[in-house]
């Protein structure tokens, strides 16, 4: 047997307990908000020992939790190191999650198992590649082949909130430099860049009255309904700049939440809304922000004609950079491709996201990123944010297949 077919029959033979770590993973909650998340961390550190693998933890000071609006973050490295002079391969997966929300035919917190899939809030986004990254380690070191370099599996438990507390963590804390980085992400098709992201949050503040009169005060809703408005608009001016980068199209803004208002016989006096601004890696981020914060003041100035009126604050909540293309990352690409084609038996090709992911935070240190991992053709087909959340267990297989064999390629010696 060649080296790929012991991997593959190896991750064959074992993937029943692929399965069921995968399925204990899912069962312990890491809905963020509230991101109470260090109790999946002891429990991915209790199931990684059973294998041999003892998880670093390192948990994030609740000062910094505080101020970010989270409740616990203990993000794990695994290191296996191998022979001298090789690279430093870090696959990463997040542990958090949206909560499940309502909808759910199966258990979002079940991982149950029906009809070839396995169902549950991260199923697929991305405890799957908590399971696809550790199986495809243990089927490498089941080899007992001369290897260089190292491997670290980077279990980080922030993507929601933007990853500052989790991969940027580890990062900015100088825990790891690895010199390659695999990040989660879906079967049929090599990531190599993403948008980015812009979160904030907008205020309007008015006067409450009596809805008799509303004369005398000023209605907050009706400032906020103005913004919106022009807000809303520049979506059709976004749809005139397209990205080059294949899979991402233009830049687009949604507004998802919004609050205000104390009664209905009230005139509101304060409206609170947070909007999402999507960038494709051609846009500037500083320059993104400045556009929508004139956007809002010239609003607000015509809502008011000029005098006294709405009052706006404006808060960024998040900012996500874009991940570029890198060079660096070719090795890393062209093993996903070709062993991606040979177990899926069709073209694996290259492609950017719309979404953000924390490959961003290592590709700003400096780490050629490439995101690949178990899943579907695309995040709507996974359920992933909506009910139902499932991966499909033969595209778990077979990427932790394509993962085995990609780390084989990159750490075994020349010839």
């Amino acid at each position: 047997m060649t080296a790929y077919e012991q991997l593959d029959a190896w991750i064959d033979a074992h993937f029943d307990d692929e399965v069921k770590y995968l399925q204990a993973l899912v069962q312990v909650p890491t809905d963020t908000p509230p991101g109470n998340n260090a109790p999946h961390a002891e429990r991915t550190a209790e199931l990684l020992r059973a294998f041999g693998f003892e998880a670093e933890k390192h948990a994030v000071p609740e000062w910094a939790l505080k101020e970010y609006g989270m409740a616990s973050i203990t993000n794990l490295i695994v290191r296996r190191p191998y022979g001298a002079g090789g690279p430093t391969i870090a696959l990463n997966a997040h542990g958090d999650v949206v909560p499940p929300g309502e909808g759910w035919s199966h258990g979002p917190h079940s991982g149950e198992v029906e009809g070839g899939r396995l169902y549950g809030r991260a199923s697929a986004a991305s405890k799957s590649d908590f399971a696809t990254y550790t199986f495809a380690v243990r089927a490498l070191e089941s080899l007992h082949a001369k290897l260089r370099g190292a491997v670290e599996l980077h279990f980080t438990y922030d993507e929601e909130f933007g990853g500052e507390l989790g991969p940027g963590w580890l990062l900015r804390n100088k825990l790891t430099k690895p010199d390659l980085l695999l990040a989660a992400g879906f079967s049929y098709q090599v990531v190599i860049a993403h948008n980015g992201c812009l979160q904030m949050e907008v205020t309007v503040h008015g006067s409450m009255a009596h809805a008799a009169i509303p004369d005398t005060g000023i209605d907050a809703l009706q400032g906020a309904v103005a913004i919106l408005n022009a807000l809303y608009h520049q979506n059709t001016l976004y749809r005139q700049i397209r990205s080059k980068v294949t899979g991402i199209t233009h830049p687009y803004l949604n507004v998802g939440r919004i609050e205000g208002g104390t009664n209905t016989n009230v005139v509101p006096g304060k409206v609170v809304f947070k909007l999402d601004r999507r960038m494709i890696p051609e846009e500037n981020p500083a320059e993104v922000e400045a556009t929508i914060r004139r956007v809002i003041a010239d609003a607000a100035e015509s809502f008011n004609h000029g005098g006294a009126g709405i009052r706006v604050e404006i808060k960024r909540l998040l900012l996500a950079n874009a991940l570029q293309p890198m060079a660096g990352n070719q090795p890393l690409v062209d093993a996903l491709q070709r062993h991606g084609q040979q177990v899926f038996g069709e073209s694996i090709p290259t492609s950017g996201a719309p979404l953000y992911t924390d490959a961003r935070l290592y590709g700003e240190a400096g780490v050629p990123a490439a995101i690949y991992g178990a899943g579907p053709r695309t995040v709507f087909e996974s359920n992933a944010k909506r009910a139902d959340e499932h991966v499909v267990l033969e595209d778990l297989r077979r990427a932790t297949q394509v993962v085995a064999r990609t780390l084989f390629d990159l750490l075994a010696p020349a010839g």
